[in-house]
């Protein structure tokens, strides 16, 4: 199976236009001028080249931020019934990273803390938050994003899909946060509409009145072919990000063959029901179109990567790919029938492994070696670690640790003491990893000195047996290091940190 992206919508693109594309004149003498000319372009070419190729250049860096998509639902991290065979041929010549987590357990504070380097204890965003008029809590001007140290050393940077870190013309604004270029959802809630009535390209509205008649243009297409176009049109070293809206409900996707052939492998009965979400109708057949939203980001990860490959920079560009938390129940989804969450236990909005630990895997070739790794490291990593290897040194104090070492075997890696999550919503919710250990704490908001839970992920990495009573000591240790971890504010008002 392989389906074809892009043949749904009329794409935008770009046409380049040259000023000088009249009539060459030859000219007097031009038979001489000949050979000199084309030594001059020769050189030209080859240093060109030379600088696309060298290795000791600064990487183009690709990363990859699927929404609300699980551990265990792409195959190379255990699939079964979708089928990912991009996604699992870059895993197959990249690193795969088995103990990697997102920031939190929903989209806003996890994208905050990929671009502050900042865990949700320390960050500005510790939640989703409607801001008017549209948009989320945006980030504060005192925030200076990788993205922003990046363009100031030569970079050029653009972001497509979606954004939910603050409103244009706020603090937030992408363009004031690092990027040249935006395309896509700046609200995480209009984002729930795959066929909206408008996304942004930069400062400019792009309105789709197509839309409000019927299913026409499948917006992440769009977002899709904009990103290409940035890695295409490119002249320079750049950093692309992509977060990809797929599969995030609303579960809805083109009904093209993919979508019919998984209606056919699951042998699904229509929901005739006709429930609703956020307004709409949802699909009849949910299981088929979560399947072929993956399937589709699988085919965006494929085109990502031929891109990369035809224009002849594959050995100068990381490309990443992971997600931002686990996986959702909404519009119909079935995260138990795809064992979204693999072994782990729970989905979006938990702390537990199912909610936060995600793929990654990093791809490079010729400087980052296939196979497997073990490493503990999470979303608020990858500011040090671009920072690295754009050879940028920053003295700006944060929770993330550069991941290189494991990346290129550079040196040995450094570990975190230990990685805290905090979530404002559901009565509020607490975890720590401590080496092996993992702290849960619930109801935090009802109860400042709510039990804290405590598993053994060496040993039940699916956290089915709490051992607090047996272990007094680590327990204490944890309630430590959440009060150590959690700085109080205003805007996220976590009860008391003192336990």
């Amino acid at each position: 199976m392989n389906s074809k992206i892009f043949s749904q919508n009329k794409i935008m693109v770009k046409l380049s236009k040259n000023k000088n594309s009249g009539p060459l004149s030859l000219g007097k003498g031009f038979g001489v001028r000949l050979p000199i000319l084309f030594f001059v372009l020769c050189i030209l070419s080859i240093r060109v080249n030379a600088q696309q190729q060298n290795p000791k250049s600064k990487p183009n860096i690709i990363f990859i931020l699927a929404d609300d998509l699980g551990y265990g639902d792409v195959g190379c991290y255990g699939q079964q019934k979708i089928e990912t065979p991009n996604i699992d041929k870059l895993c197959q010549n990249g690193l795969k990273f088995t103990q990697f987590y997102s920031g939190s357990p929903v989209c806003a504070p996890a994208r905050a803390t990929f671009m502050t380097g900042l865990n949700t204890g320390h960050s500005p965003i510790r939640g989703n938050k409607t801001y008017k008029p549209e948009g989320q809590t945006p980030l504060p001007d005192s925030v200076i994003t990788f993205a922003n140290v990046l363009q100031e050393n030569d970079y050029a940077t653009g972001a497509f899909g979606k954004w939910g870190l603050g409103y244009i013309t706020t603090s937030g604004d992408p363009a004031k946060k690092g990027f040249d270029e935006f395309y896509g959802y700046n609200c995480q809630t209009l984002a729930h509409n795959y066929y909206p009535d408008h996304l942004w390209n930069n400062h400019e509205r792009i309105n789709f009145p197509e839309n409000a008649k019927g299913k026409n243009t499948y917006a992440e297409d769009l977002i899709a072919q904009q990103g290409l176009d940035f890695i295409k049109d490119s002249k320079q070293t750049f950093f692309a990000y992509f977060p990809f809206t797929l599969p995030h409900a609303e579960l809805i996707v083109p009904h093209d063959s993919v979508y019919y052939y998984y209606i056919k492998k699951f042998n699904e009965k229509p929901d005739t029901s006709k429930k609703k979400y956020d307004g709409r109708i949802r699909d009849p057949y949910p299981r088929a179109s979560y399947a072929a939203m993956v399937s589709r980001l699988d085919d965006y990860v494929g085109e990502i990567v031929k891109a990369v490959q035809q224009k002849g920079i594959a050995d100068n560009t990381l490309i990443i790919f992971t997600s931002d938390n686990g996986p959702h129940r909404e519009g119909g989804n079935d995260p138990a029938y795809f064992k979204s969450s693999g072994i782990f236990r729970g989905i979006k909005r938990d702390v537990y492994e199912g909610g936060i630990r995600e793929p990654f895997i990093a791809y490079w070739p010729g400087k980052i070696k296939p196979g497997v790794t073990t490493q503990v490291c999470a979303l608020w990593d990858m500011y040090p670690t671009f920072l690295e290897l754009a050879g940028i040194k920053s003295s700006k104090k944060i929770d993330g640790i550069s991941i290189v070492p494991t990346l290129m075997h550079t040196r040995k890696q450094p570990q975190h003491k230990y990685l805290y999550w905090e979530f404002h919503e559901n009565d509020g919710r607490q975890a720590v990893r401590w080496g092996d250990w993992k702290g849960v704490r619930l109801e935090v908001n009802k109860n400042a000195n709510a039990p804290i839970e405590l598993y053994n992920l060496a040993t039940d990495p699916s956290e089915t047996n709490n051992v607090a009573d047996k272990n007094p000591a680590v327990v204490q240790k944890i309630k430590e290091l959440m009060n150590e971890a959690h700085v109080t504010n205003k805007d996220w008002p976590l009860l008391p940190n003192e336990f």
